[in-house]
């Protein structure tokens, strides 16, 4: 549950998944929405723990940090779509 919640105040992250969600939306007539989001999330989730030194001792566990990273990425993706969503019918 730490691991989520470290993740999910992540600002690289979180600046990630916006850029992903507007990277989509650019290229939402040739590429659709739901192949690039889905495959952005899990890249995400994969390349953070990667490149990160957070766990520089190497005892942490990577399907764990990708799981949750899956998680965290779905969630914050969510909550961009719904920002999304409201203000476009609000326009």
């Amino acid at each position: 549950m730490e691991l989520l919640a470290s993740q999910l105040i992540d600002p690289f992250r979180i600046g990630m998944i916006f850029f992903l969600l507007v990277t989509a939306l650019r290229t939402r007539a040739a590429t659709g929405m739901v192949v690039p989001l889905g495959l952005g999330v899990v890249f995400i989730a994969i390349l953070l723990p990667l490149t990160t030194a957070r766990d520089a001792s190497g005892t942490g566990d990577m399907a764990m940090a990708v799981a949750a990273g899956i998680a965290a990425n779905a969630l914050i993706l969510s909550v961009c779509l719904a920002a999304w969503t409201a203000w476009k019918k609000t326009r």
